[in-house]
């Protein structure tokens, strides 16, 4: 059966008419017609009901679209394992879905294997499964430890959160501070920091977050201000003008002990990678800051 009819099919499910599932498809209304009769003939079951100025599916015929569209869908997948298998075999893709362990990747890129390729955008936390199991991604860094039939997690080391403030504030006086104590105050923030976000608002409430989509903004304002910030344990293995945006930073760093402030850090991976993965894996968890 070719896949141009289960299309013709869903598509039909979804516009309702012939004309409008003609337009979707980019073809003419009498291709829609022809195709659906001859889904029709192949399966030997009647899919739509017939009247003089309206056509619509008999109860035969929704089954068959729900079914259609699984199909479909179990199709691309297919396609887009087989494809992400073989690119596998001379890319080694990863990602995550929080920054910290991109730092870490740039800071060990002289080190790490040539055919390694870093996703730099995030990817939402519900997308690991199905990333490593298309083969997308061959390992991906999360605060998530995984143990399924086909996915397991190691744990690489922990991302400790840290503030940065204005000296003069009492708060700064203080080898180490707490969510509490940072009640009212304004942050600027960067906007695609993962789990971070939510932990931030969620512990301090009261706080404003001036969020920047762009380090260069970022950098510019914590520059040209006094406004707080946040890093982690990961930041100083950036470059010294990513981790001192300011020449002369009149800024401390302290410390935040409340549990939420302490991310465990794993690799999730396929179990059936596990041998060709564990140097690399070994080499991100002794490079890891304490």
């Amino acid at each position: 059966m070719e896949n141009y009819l289960l299309e013709e099919l869903v598509t039909f499910a979804k516009t309702k008419t012939l004309a409008k599932t003609a337009a979707a498809l980019n073809v003419t209304q009498p291709t829609i017609t022809r195709g659906m009769q001859k889904l029709e003939d192949e399966l030997n079951v009647p899919l739509f009901d017939r009247q003089p100025n309206r056509i619509t599916l008999t109860a035969t015929g929704q089954l068959a679209a729900r079914e259609a569209a699984k199909l479909l869908t179990q199709q691309r997948a297919f396609v887009t394992t087989v494809q992400n298998f073989n690119r596998s075999l001379t890319v080694l893709p990863v990602e995550t879905t929080l920054p910290g362990p991109l730092i870490l990747l740039k800071h060990l890129q002289p080190q790490l294997p040539p055919n390694l390729r870093v996703n730099h955008q995030l990817i939402a936390p519900n997308q690991i499964i199905p990333h490593l199991t298309n083969r997308q991604a061959a390992l991906i860094f999360s605060d998530q430890e995984l143990f399924t039939d086909t996915v397991e997690s190691r744990f690489i080391g922990n991302e400790n959160l840290i503030v940065h403030l204005q000296k003069f504030m009492y708060q700064a006086n203080q080898q180490r501070i707490t969510f509490k104590e940072l009640a009212g105050l304004s942050f600027v923030v960067l906007n695609a920091i993962g789990i971070w976000k939510t932990i931030i608002q969620q512990a301090i409430p009261d706080a404003k977050f001036l969020y920047q989509p762009q380090r260069t903004a970022f950098t510019e304002i914590t520059k040209y201000s006094d406004f707080p910030y946040f890093s982690t344990n990961l930041t100083p293995l950036e470059s010294p003008q990513a981790t001192n945006p300011a020449a002369e930073d009149n800024r401390v760093a302290i410390p935040i002990t409340d549990t939420s402030a302490h991310l465990p850090i794993y690799v999730n991976y396929l179990i059936s990678e596990r041998s060709r993965l564990t140097p690399l894996l070994q080499q991100f968890t002794t490079a890891w800051p304490n």
